[in-house]
């Protein structure tokens, strides 16, 4: 009798038919992570589209802010400045409009830009975002 030996004892290979099931069960799972596959990775691709889409627009929000932002501080230093010219300077937008309002010893610039979509499957959901800034600045008197 041997004892103490089991576990170095050899690992026969399965039985035929044993492999054939094993193989046959490994194919279908193939194929089914295949088919998920397929199901989920255009739903991924349009969130990530999504995401540079929202980081363009975030990006286009700030430049239109600090172009609102020095535009009201050129006017608030000089009254004749032209604050159009200044936004137009500052960002590489189209479709930008500006208006200068001056209320006592304030001057404040809105700024309004229409975005283009620049991701083509969301340009066809919403081709353009309107996007708002102001900044409103105290006027100094020499």
């Amino acid at each position: 009798m041997i004892t103490g030996r089991a576990d170095r004892l050899p690992q026969w290979p399965a039985r035929p038919a044993d492999r054939r099931r094993s193989g046959l069960r490994n194919s279908r799972q193939r194929g089914q992570a295949t088919v998920e596959l397929a199901l989920v990775l255009p739903l991924i691709a349009v969130l990530l589209l999504l995401m540079v889409q929202a980081g363009l627009v975030v990006r286009d929000q700030l430049v239109i802010t600090h172009a609102a932002r020095e535009a009201a501080r050129a006017a608030a230093v000089d009254p004749g400045a032209d604050v159009a010219a200044i936004v137009g300077q500052r960002t590489d937008l189209d479709g930008v409009t500006t208006q200068q309002t001056q209320d006592g010893g304030n001057v404040r610039v809105d700024v309004h830009a229409e975005i283009v979509v620049r991701v083509p499957l969301l340009a066809m959901l919403r081709p353009t975002v309107g996007l708002d800034a102001s900044a409103t600045m105290r006027v100094e008197t020499g």
